[in-house]
């Protein structure tokens, strides 16, 4: 079962936290899918390992989109109105040398 906007956007924040550029959002990148596989790691090509990153399922396309949104205002990459109604996964990594945005 999916998570709400507000969960999602508190286990974004805590992650933040883990991280020494968590409070410089322009470092990071927010995205909504509907195949985490092939979009974090194949199209954003983010490490699987020793990478800041997380993803959440969010209880449908409306809130896993007002958290993308949520976080783009606060200066995160990225960019609104993509994703298919079924994009309920909200992924966001730190931007590297070997990610692609």
């Amino acid at each position: 079962m999916g998570l709400n906007a507000q969960e999602i956007a508190d286990a974004i924040y805590e992650h933040l936290k883990k991280d020494v550029d968590g409070n410089n959002f322009s470092k990071f990148y927010i995205g909504i899918t509907n195949d985490i596989e092939r979009r974090l790691f194949g199209e954003h090509n983010v490490p699987r390992n020793g990478h800041w990153r997380i993803h959440r399922e969010a209880i449908n396309k409306d809130h896993a989109q007002a958290v993308e949104e949520y976080f783009l205002k606060k200066g995160m990459k990225g960019d609104t109105g993509g994703g298919f109604e079924d994009s309920v996964w909200v992924y966001c990594y730190k931007i590297s040398n070997k990610t692609r945005e």
